[in-house]
């Protein structure tokens, strides 16, 4: 048996849009069993896999394993390495605290895990930087999968590719389960990710920043978030963000942190002014919070495509968290606050004895 546990993560973080992400300690876990006895019913499940699920949304996953995001994932992993299935029988329970929809990695988090989950049933023993190229083909936010994968704060970028690579957008299902579906193999490998799409490098983070996640009850599509944005920018916008996100990546490490700094280096003018139709109150939260009116706030942004609002801070997490949710209270909206810190180790994968989690091993996929 195996626990994998993959950490959500908060990408852009103010000014950088697509390049920066950071990984926080809210963990969707797998445990992941494979048993040789068969039942009746397992002669109708051509994948060999069962997944069940517990944690946020569950009324809404999908639990056949043709259709789930992860094990979707892990059946393209395995059959780019000649595995048309699952060893029988698997079964993977899910258990995810992540909310779906809100900024906070949900969907990088599940690539990130049905990569391990491939690799690990697979007997792969994949190094880190492939299995990064392997989630990088399902889901191209390099900000998000690098920072769940690796842990800790990080920045990216995506290689450039020859344009067949580069138009895959992700990898589509008929490319993984080819139709008729129903998990009939027609031998056909899915396309093999080329080496190195995208790198990254870790930061420092100063032990004195927490990130209070406002979480607020409604979901915003990545889709819908990027429709919104333009398709060229100013010369004027882009030297704004380049010359913060210059500043951002290191002024985060300072101890002790520099609060009006920080606030400084953490505006945004790509993303963040284009969403304030999708999320109520966004351009009043901005404007009228600081480190002068809220004392312990370091900085505040988008998490993500949002809704979920990230505020860097040190202390009095709950007065600036009900700042915030008092303003979604207005527009008629709820919300919940969470107290996070950077998730240092990454993705990880522990084996484990029996029923109870008494670890044996663990692999830190160094």
């Amino acid at each position: 048996m195996w626990i994998i546990k993959v950490p959500c993560s908060s990408a852009n973080i103010g000014p950088g849009f697509d390049v920066i992400g950071l990984a926080l300690s809210m963990y969707l876990e797998l445990h992941v069993s494979i048993t040789t006895s068969q039942s009746p019913t397992d002669q109708l499940n051509p994948l060999n896999c069962t997944v069940t699920y517990s944690g946020v949304g569950a009324a809404d996953i999908d639990l056949n394993p043709e259709n789930n995001l992860l094990t979707r994932t892990a059946l393209y992993v395995l059959r780019c390495h000649n595995q048309h299935g699952f060893p029988a029988q698997t079964h993977v329970h899910i258990h995810n605290p992540i909310p779906l929809g809100r900024g906070l990695g949900s969907s990088g988090a599940a690539v990130v895990a049905g990569v391990l989950l491939g690799n690990v049933v697979g007997g792969l023993n994949l190094p880190k930087p492939r299995l990064l190229d392997f989630a990088l083909m399902v889901e191209r936010h390099p900000d998000n999968v690098a920072a769940a994968l690796y842990g800790g704060f990080v920045g990216t970028y995506l290689n450039e590719l020859d344009p067949v690579d580069m138009a895959r957008v992700e990898v589509p299902l008929a490319e993984v389960l080819p139709q008729p579906a129903g998990g009939i193999d027609t031998g056909l490998v899915p396309p093999i990710p080329p080496e190195n799409i995208g790198h990254y490098r870790r930061f420092n983070w100063s032990k004195e920043i927490k990130a209070l996640a406002i979480i607020p009850d409604f979901e915003v599509s990545t889709a819908k978030a990027r429709q919104v944005l333009p398709t060229e920018y100013s010369r004027k916008d882009m030297i704004f963000n380049l010359q913060r996100i210059a500043l951002l990546t290191t002024v985060l490490s300072d101890s002790p942190p520099d609060p009006h700094l920080i606030y400084s280096a953490m505006q945004d003018r790509i993303h963040q002014p284009y969403r304030a139709g999708l999320i109520p109150a966004l351009p009043s939260i901005l404007s009228s919070m600081s480190p002068q009116t809220h004392p312990g706030l370091l900085g505040i942004c988008l998490s993500g495509a949002g809704p979920t609002f990230l505020a860097l801070a040190t202390h009095n997490f709950e007065s600036i968290a009900s700042v915030i949710i008092d303003r979604f209270r207005r527009e008629g909206i709820s919300c919940e606050w969470k107290v996070l810190e950077p998730a240092e180790d990454g993705a990880t994968v522990q084996e484990v004895s029996g029923d109870v989690p008494t670890y044996r091993k663990e692999n830190k996929l160094s």
